[in-house]
């Protein structure tokens, strides 16, 4: 039999905290990725995964913006000790602060499988950019990464609708 690991979850929330890392994987198996997320101070894009994702909040409250099939943006609360189901394919944007942390279950990517990360213009709603990437190894934090590319660049930022530019953080 393989080695079954059990995870102290408080533990693990302290080694964020104390690291400042956002994100530790507790496994990475051919079919589960099990990870637990730091809040950051500022989310503001929506990430569009290939596999469904289970989440737990572990410490504090989250706020999940979503976007539902007509593309309205509506807020799911999600409080401390609950957890909340999102299927494949839902713009998703998990906002909770830094002293919150969420245990995250889903399936491992497959073979050239594409998570998206979209923005939308804060003033008008409108698409603004898309990044997308294969993630093989989420330890590599593919959110991070995303919103390096997304702030670096104004013309990503800038909405081809109303002109509004969106704000670095």
């Amino acid at each position: 039999m393989l080695p079954m690991p059990i995870v102290n979850l408080a533990e693990v929330s302290k080694m964020l905290a104390d690291t400042g890392q956002r994100v530790s994987v507790l496994w990475q198996e051919p079919e589960s990725l099990v990870f637990v997320a730091r809040g950051r101070e500022y989310r503001s894009e929506f990430h569009i995964n290939p596999s469904d994702e289970v989440m737990y909040m572990i410490k504090g409250e989250m706020r999940l913006h979503y976007r539902t099939p007509e593309g309205k943006e509506e807020v799911a609360l999600v409080s401390e000790g609950s957890t909340i189901y999102t299927p494949s394919g839902v713009p998703h944007s998990p906002r909770f602060p830094p002293d919150a942390f969420l245990l995250v279950i889903e399936r491992k990517r497959r073979e050239g499988e594409v998570d998206r990360f979209q923005w939308y213009c804060p003033k008008c709603d409108r698409l603004l950019h898309e990044e997308s990437a294969v993630v093989s190894d989420y330890r590599a934090d593919p959110v991070s990464k995303a919103y390096a590319r997304f702030f670096d660049s104004e013309a990503f930022r800038t909405c081809g609708g109303c002109g509004n530019v969106m704000p670095r953080p």
